[in-house]
């Protein structure tokens, strides 16, 4: 008789804090460091309770200093501990990327594989949560850029516990992003037990025929939602979720795009030089005789996230999503 799996409903974020939970309890070379995520729990609480279990030792504060707790994580990752550095938002990095470009993503090749950095960099990205500017960056583009660092982009609760966990135990540095606005967004169904996530593989959202829709993080759920009301007007969408930036699931995006002759790809981020670019590279590449109609690109837009009520025009949403689809399908 088949076991059925215990599973709990929970949001993103505590998918994220059952996974470092997880993980703390089984390896014990598996550490946390960030700012303010020992007692104070973390800025969205992701770390809530666990330097109550696992002390000062393994849960631990840092001075507010990127660059310092990156080049401590750095260290502590070649001398055989699994370091997991949360920076609050992915726009606090920026003092930290030359730690990260000029020596976490190098080691492996500048040691000939002698030594590895096994470090595990969680940061919380993107608008939609009327936050200040700097707090909303989506700057995935500057690290997929970056050999020797992957770069994972969860959407549900199940895949950001899944992932974390793989995530962790990948022998190379990892840049973990968690989307804001699907912190607590929603609820969804994840195993008590520890499971793992494949690191660049995509998930197939739904199945359909007329056009390929492919995002990551946030965007996946709004296009997914677009998807959703161009089927009620006779359109077919395939919709795939990434998950993965980099590496990215070549063989499933021109699996795709082979079968429905379309793509319309959605960032949130700024139209100029993000990832979607290397999206419509692999489709060029792979599936350019397949083509129907011209890839379409769905952004943000060149300016920095504008405050509040401007924030809401800034991202795409499935009407904007639903406007680039129909201009495809019907080139």
């Amino acid at each position: 008789m088949e076991m059925k799996v215990k599973t709990n409903k929970l949001t993103m974020v505590q998918a994220v804090t059952d996974a470092l939970r997880t993980m703390l309890r089984k390896n014990e070379e598996v550490v946390l460091l960030g700012e303010d995520i020992g007692s104070n729990g973390g800025v969205f609480r992701a770390t809530e309770g666990l330097i109550e279990e696992f002390g000062e030792d393994r849960v631990m504060d840092t001075p507010l200093s990127e660059a310092g707790l990156m080049g401590a994580a750095i260290g502590m990752a070649v001398n055989g501990m699994k370091p997991v550095a949360e920076i609050q938002f992915l726009g606090f990095i920026y003092p930290a990327y030359e730690q990260i470009a000029t020596h976490a993503t190098r080691i492996r090749m500048r040691t000939l594989g002698k030594y590895t950095v096994p470090l595990v960099i969680r940061a919380p990205y993107g608008a939609g949560i009327r936050a200040p500017e700097i707090h909303s960056d989506s700057a995935e583009a500057l690290f997929t850029h970056m050999p020797g660092i992957k770069v994972v982009c969860p959407s549900t609760p199940y895949d950001a516990k899944g992932l974390l966990i793989s995530s962790i135990k990948d022998p190379d540095p990892v840049l973990f992003l968690e989307p804001l606005r699907l912190y607590r967004a929603g609820k969804g169904e994840v195993p008590d037990e520890e499971y793992q996530v494949e690191i660049g593989k995509a998930a197939v959202r739904k199945q359909g025929s007329d056009v390929t829709l492919l995002s990551w993080g946030a965007m996946a759920l709004q296009t997914l939602k677009a998807a959703e009301e161009l089927e009620k007007s006779g359109v077919s969408c395939e919709v795939i979720d990434l998950r993965t930036l980099y590496p990215l699931d070549k063989e499933t995006i021109a699996a795709s795009v082979q079968k429905t002759g379309r793509a319309v790809i959605v960032q949130e981020a700024h139209a100029t030089g993000g990832a979607a670019n290397d999206v419509m590279a692999v489709i060029n590449d792979t599936s350019f005789l397949y083509l129907r109609a011209p890839i379409a690109r769905v952004s943000g837009f060149d300016v920095p996230v504008p405050f509040f009520a401007l924030e809401e025009h800034y991202l795409p949403g499935p009407d904007r999503i639903m406007k680039a689809v129909e201009k495809t399908v019907q080139f």
